[in-house]
């Protein structure tokens, strides 16, 4: 069963709807995390792995699907990242305890809530994504339209669709909004005097619905955004994803454009 819950004032209006099983993929879509930051002076060769391996897409059967959040920790040594929160610090946090790590460091890279590495090593990001591939995922179908009642907001409807043969698990389902195309001139700390460059920045991030375990393989979600107007809503896209709340593994995924 597909449980709803409220995220923000950025999400509204939910509806679910039991569906039927979607057809396959020609590529498994791969969710890469980067947990990043402006003050750190190694960060910037992985923001642009990041960037290489979404828009190259260089693994066969993988989708590379980016996501670069910006942790705040680097904050007080000099440059506050315009992008960070101490929400992605705290989902750094929740990965360490998954992975018995002792500490927390940038860049780091995760591929679907499996396993993590130094987020500049290319050929361990090559790796992990084509076996992360292989696995069989939850489809995922997105589209949005504009909201019949405000033209400011924007419905995003999803609807998700579990392989029977898969042992489901108690899982959430996430949103994250992502804008290309950001760029920032450091003016202190490590990268002074450097321009930094991002793809897929978190904008928004959150839980907008829940899988039981116990309930059917499938439904519909359907959520109204609210998009700050100083978001360029031609390098905006819609992340979704599902991930289980006990082993962190991200089990489907899927991205659209929201311009």
């Amino acid at each position: 069963m597909l449980k709803i819950m409220r995220f923000s004032s950025l999400f509204v209006c939910v509806l679910l709807v039991p569906l039927a099983l979607a057809a396959d993929r020609p590529a498994a879509p791969v969710i890469v995390e980067l947990f990043t930051s402006e003050g750190c002076s190694s960060c910037p060769a992985a923001d642009r792995l990041l960037a290489r391996l979404e828009q190259t897409q260089p693994v066969p059967g993988a989708q590379v699907i980016a996501i670069e959040e910006h942790v705040d920790y680097w904050n007080q040594l000099g440059w506050t990242d315009p992008f960070s929160s101490p929400q992605y610090r705290a989902r750094q946090n929740d990965y360490a305890m998954a992975f018995h790590a002792s500490n927390i460091y940038t860049p780091q890279m995760v591929v679907n809530g499996l396993v993590e590495f130094v987020g500049s090593d290319q050929n361990r990001a090559y790796k992990e994504i084509g076996a992360a591939a292989q696995a069989e995922t939850t489809q995922i179908e997105l589209g949005t339209a504009p909201n019949s009642k405000d033209p400011d907001l924007l419905d995003l409807s999803m609807r998700l669709t579990t392989p029977k043969t898969a042992k489901l698990r108690d899982s959430n389902v996430y949103l994250a909004v992502t804008e290309s195309s950001l760029a920032t001139l450091v003016q202190r700390g490590e990268n002074a005097g450097h321009t930094v460059r991002h793809s897929a920045v978190v904008r928004s991030f959150g839980v907008i619905g829940k899988l039981d375990a116990k309930g059917a393989n499938g439904g519909q979600l359907i959520s109204t955004l609210r998009l700050p107007h100083e978001w360029k809503r031609e390098n905006l896209r819609a992340v979704v994803f599902v991930q289980e709340r006990d082993s962190f593994r991200i089990t489907g995924a899927s991205v659209i454009g929201l311009h």
